[in-house]
């Protein structure tokens, strides 16, 4: 009896052969025989190098080729920018810090099809190996040109005009993503470099003093009792976002994560949620300018922490500003928001709203966040850019902004 990959004999045909192999020798043959081009395994195709003497094929399975992919998301930017020329260029690539690859970047393009952007970083080297994508849709969601260059300004000094006292705002909070060179975001972070991020956040932590000095509270092992007061306080990060998990984020749940607060409970980090820090600084009522001076002293007593015990620094590069994982938030990487009442806008309803903070700069949403929806006459405005603007220059256009909405709302409110 011929044995599986043996030459057929004078009264076996070559299908015959065929027939009697299984698995991966079958597939062989028939490349051989010219009768399939590749090998496929789900939709990964390894092409073959070259078809050797004697009819055998090599398959080299570190030259990965994926199909162009079905992006779902028809009207996002990574529809409009990654076109099957780039994807022919890019596919095979891997990003040296944590192994990304252009198909990581655009899951959520590829699996939901509500996406505008739709694409994410694994680490600083994928806004650079994949910068044939990246680069348009960057400028094309901030606006900018190709050749423009980021300035941070965290003076606290040059905040001119505060919150309108008579204005009814409830809190105000600013917050800013950082990501410490030498490991990777969120989407593509490994598990090792996720632990480090945050031994080295514990340490740093420590060092903080004065009105910053607090705790550090780890998700993995967190007690029932620590967790309804961090729930209570609204200061929790929790697991379940659709999009967070396409992405990567969510892997090793909830290792490696979690959530400092000083002893005021206004100074807050989280640790390797979206981005390795979230940086927030809040506060009752609307006094901006103080809550943006926290942040800032925040921000640079963090920095200095870090530094110290690592010697490394926060990912700041000279176009983009500071590093994200999500390019909507690259440059300031800052939201500074009020929760105000508006009754007067809420009579003509959330898309008259949207329309007015549109022509200011701003963006509005509802109480329960981005996704969440709209109770009462109770709203979130921020500000809606992040990069082409200094800090100094969001917040007063923040302020600026809630101001004059604030005035409408009164006229609308007495009509």
């Amino acid at each position: 009896m011929k044995k599986c990959g043996q030459s057929p004999g004078k009264h076996n045909s070559p299908q015959k052969v065929v027939s009697r192999c299984r698995g991966r020798e079958k597939l062989l043959i028939m490349i051989a025989l010219g009768t399939v081009s590749c090998l496929c395994f789900g939709s990964i195709f390894f092409l073959p190098d070259k078809q050797e003497p004697g009819g055998k094929v090599k398959v080299v399975r570190d030259k990965l080729y994926l199909p162009f992919p079905d992006i779902k998301s028809r009207n996002s930017l990574v529809a409009k920018y990654v076109t099957e020329p780039l994807w022919e260029k890019l596919n095979r690539i891997k990003t040296k810090t944590s192994g990304f690859t252009l198909s990581n970047a655009i899951a959520c393009a590829v699996e939901f099809d509500n996406q505008h952007t739709g694409i994410y970083a694994g680490d600083w080297d994928s806004y650079k190996v994949f910068a044939d994508v990246f680069d348009p849709i960057i400028q094309d969601y901030h606006g900018i040109s190709t050749d423009s260059l980021h300035t941070s300004d965290m003076d606290v000094t040059k905040i001119k005009v505060n919150i309108n006292p008579k204005a009814m705002v409830h809190s105000t909070r600013i917050r800013v993503g950082r990501n410490i060179d030498g490991f990777g975001l969120s989407p593509g972070i490994t598990k090792e470099q996720r632990l480090g991020v945050e031994n080295l956040m514990k340490k740093a932590f420590t060092n903080l003093t004065g009105d910053l000095a607090g705790s550090y509270f780890p998700l993995t092992g967190m007690n029932e009792e620590v967790r309804q007061q961090l729930v209570e306080d609204h200061f929790l990060f929790m697991s379940g976002d659709p999009n967070l998990k396409v992405a990567g984020m969510e892997k090793d749940w909830p290792e490696g994560r979690g959530i400092f607060h000083n002893k005021d409970k206004t100074f807050l980090t989280w640790v390797n949620e979206e981005d390795q820090l979230r940086i927030i600084s809040m506060q009752k009522g609307g006094d901006v300018k103080a809550v943006f001076d926290g942040l800032a002293r925040g921000i640079k007593a963090v920095g200095d922490s870090v530094k110290a015990e690592s010697g490394k620094e926060f990912m700041l590069d000279p176009k983009y500003g500071y590093i994200h994982s999500c390019p909507t938030n690259l440059g300031t990487g800052m939201r500074a928001s009020v929760l105000i009442d508006l009754p007067g806008y809420t009579k003509l309803g959330l898309k008259v709203l949207q329309a007015r903070c549109e022509e200011l700069g701003l963006q509005p949403r509802g109480t329960r966040g981005e996704s969440g929806g709209q109770t009462g006459v109770t709203y979130d405005i921020s500000n809606k850019h992040r990069l082409g603007y200094s800090e100094v220059e969001l917040v007063q256009q923040m302020i600026d902004g809630v101001n004059t909405i604030y005035m409408e709302d009164e006229a609308l409110r007495k009509a």
